[in-house]
């Protein structure tokens, strides 16, 4: 993991403090090298060049965005999100500010408390102007801790709740009249066609024009950061769920995320933002979300655990077709299936190809609305058949090539009954209307992920400058 800071004062330093000091540091320290090394020798040198590089780092910085610099906590053994390190330097970049903040229930520390309810005690020194919501509202059930929330009003502040979903998908400029600061925490979910981050954009282009800083409390890509999958989407293809020019499956945390965005210049009109991001404590990029030891909090009922949540990568697809994956059932986007469909064949058919780290097994269930959060259930009380998926091995499982295979078998056995959602909304999902050619070519689904092997090798080179771990 890359560290930011050394703290060397009781409060945090300025970015241009601390290069005065390590500057400072770095010409002591040669000088005393340079003595060192007529006495002691090569060796000697070489250890406290190492030691004084890795002691005294400074804040990592970008054109636009900086990372926060934070004290030492690595000698905390378990991961800290974004918000524990903010808990840790004691609220301080947040201390004597008029928030508006961008969140959701997800936005727990270690012990799973949320955010709002941190921040209350000190009352007497920040305020909460007002509180925007991403898709799927703002659930306080799902947090045990938080505040009681009533007529779309924060208990602990006062603060108006704004859902930017909807009627609206950014703040209004004069949300900001109010504000000096907006502070963002949301446990992104590490795949393309979420809205969180087209979101998270949006504020960020609204603080931009508004000239009002943006702090974000990083969190882990729940699906690691190591895997990309998936094609990057094309220009004429963007939509509100496929806003940046990302893979399915980008495996880059929130705050890498909004840095990328903000040096690219993704926000509209090229504009960019005052963006400073606080990192997370002790996470390696290999982890996945239930390596961590966080508190997981559902961001939707449609994605209860990792486990739908992988499935989702791929069986998210489905959304642009008339298939239903689960939605109104207890294990969305683990089933696959439709009244027209016939779950025994589907698996004979499945059965003859190889699919690593998944098993199938034919099933019938009936979707229905079970949760005020589910909307839009396909096929509504209607008895369905199709298959179940049952992740074996997720490291060699493929969400994207299990999709597309089971997506193919069901177009070329059902024809008449398979449609494609109009509007062809699937090329938006995809990235571009190369998915829909293929299918209708009858080509192997097996060969299609080598058609965005060149998109997930530039995102890899693109992406590199932007990696905080």
């Amino acid at each position: 993991m890359k560290r930011f800071i050394l703290e060397l004062s009781p409060k945090m330093p300025n970015v241009e403090l601390v290069k005065m000091l390590s500057s400072h540091i770095t010409l002591v320290g040669v000088l005393l090298l340079a003595i060192i090394s007529v006495i002691r020798g090569f060796w000697t040198v070489l250890i406290l060049a190492i030691t004084t590089f890795i002691t005294f780092t400074y804040c990592q910085e970008f054109e636009n965005s900086r990372v926060c610099p934070i004290p030492d906590l690595t000698f905390i053994p378990e991961v800290l999100t974004g918000l524990d390190v903010l808990q840790e330097i004691g609220f301080e970049p947040i201390i004597g500010k008029n928030l508006a903040i961008l969140t959701n229930q997800t936005a727990v520390n270690q012990k799973g408390i949320h955010l709002l309810d941190l921040i209350a005690p000190l009352k007497d020194s920040l305020d909460v102007k007002i509180i925007f919501s991403p898709e799927f509202g703002f659930f306080p059930n799902e947090v045990e801790n938080i505040g009681i929330i009533e007529e779309n009003r924060d208990s602990h502040f006062g603060a108006e709740i704004k859902s930017l979903w909807g009627k609206k998908y950014q703040p209004d400029p004069k949300d900001f009249k109010e504000v000096d600061l907006v502070l963002i925490d949301i446990q992104d979910i590490g795949v393309r066609y979420s809205s969180f981050m087209t979101t998270v954009t949006k504020v960020m282009e609204v603080a931009a024009f508004t000239q009002i800083p943006v702090i974000i409390l990083d969190r882990p890509n729940p699906l690691n950061g190591v895997t990309i999958d998936g094609p990057t989407v094309r220009p004429e293809y963007q939509s509100f769920m496929g806003y940046h020019f990302v893979p399915i499956r980008h495996g880059l945390t929130i705050g890498e995320y909004a840095i990328m965005v903000n040096e690219m210049g993704w926000i509209r009109k090229s504009r960019r933002a005052n963006l400073t991001v606080i990192p997370l404590v002790n996470w390696e990029r290999n982890m996945w979300f239930d390596e961590t030891g966080l508190m997981w909090v559902p961001p939707t009922d449609y994605i209860p655990d990792l486990n739908s949540l992988l499935v989702y990568v791929g069986m998210g697809l489905l959304e642009g077709t008339n298939i239903t994956a689960g939605k109104g059932t207890r294990y969305p986007y683990v089933l696959v299936g439709a009244p027209w469909i016939s779950g025994d064949a589907l698996f004979r058919s499945l059965q003859q190809s190889e699919h690593p780290g998944v098993r199938f097994l034919p099933v019938i269930f009936v979707p229905k609305s079970y949760s005020p959060s589910v909307i839009d259930v396909p096929y509504q009380r209607e008895e369905c058949s199709g298959v179940k998926l049952t992740i074996t091995d997720r490291k060699s499982f493929s969400p994207l090539k299990t999709a597309v295979t089971i997506l193919t078998n069901i177009v070329q056995h059902y024809p008449n009954e398979f449609q494609w959602i109009e509007g062809n909304y699937i090329d938006k999902l995809f990235g571009y209307d190369y998915l829909r050619i293929f299918i209708a070519q009858r080509r192997d689904p097996q060969k299609l992920p080598a058609t965005w092997t060149h998109d997930t090798i530039k995102f890899h080179q693109l992406r590199k400058e932007f990696l905080l771990y």
